[in-house]
């Protein structure tokens, strides 16, 4: 992700501002795949953890190797009771599932779905939450007007992220 300040930067602290559970916590950002020492010694006054920061998981279908590593990254954390967040693309789902982390009830799965130009799919533009097959592994689909998912009280200006100490 180009995100000036940011160059080579593994940590990062802030307010969580994405209207999820953790949002106005103090966040600890981890970019990449740490150890779970070099995390630790980060994590003081932090009451969440925002694990893919700027966009660093890879996009791993099921490639059991590499969750594997981040599994193990995020899972010490989610039982010491930390707020756990873990950015995914959306074609990263199966993968996500394959772990143990949706199991947790402290753990958030933020699934990005990247919609470039927003603003010009039109008023009548829809999201469709689908399945990977007809009938497949959900009850059915649902449909969501792009125009009403922008509504302001879930929106975050880019102006938000810039408030981050670098580490």
């Amino acid at each position: 992700m180009n995100r000036e300040g940011h160059d080579n930067v593994s940590f990062f602290y802030g307010t969580e501002v994405e209207h999820t559970p953790a949002l106005g916590k103090k966040t600890l950002f981890v970019v990449g795949v740490h150890s779970e020492a070099d995390i630790a010694q980060h994590i003081y006054g932090c009451e969440h953890i925002y694990f893919g920061a700027n966009q660093s998981f890879p996009n791993y279908d099921t490639d059991a190797r590499g969750w594997l590593d981040w599994e193990n990254m995020i899972q010490p954390f989610l039982a010491a009771g930390y707020l756990c967040t873990l950015d995914i693309d959306v074609k990263c789902v199966e993968g996500l599932l394959e772990t143990g982390l949706t199991e947790h009830h402290n753990f958030i799965s933020m699934i990005s779905v990247k919609l470039p130009y927003i603003r010009q799919l039109g008023y009548n533009a829809v999201l469709k939450l689908d399945d990977r097959d007809f009938d497949a592994t959900n009850p059915g689909v649902w449909c969501h007007s792009i125009h009403e998912l922008q509504n302001r009280n879930h929106f975050t200006d880019w102006s938000k992220y810039t408030k981050d100490e670098t580490l």
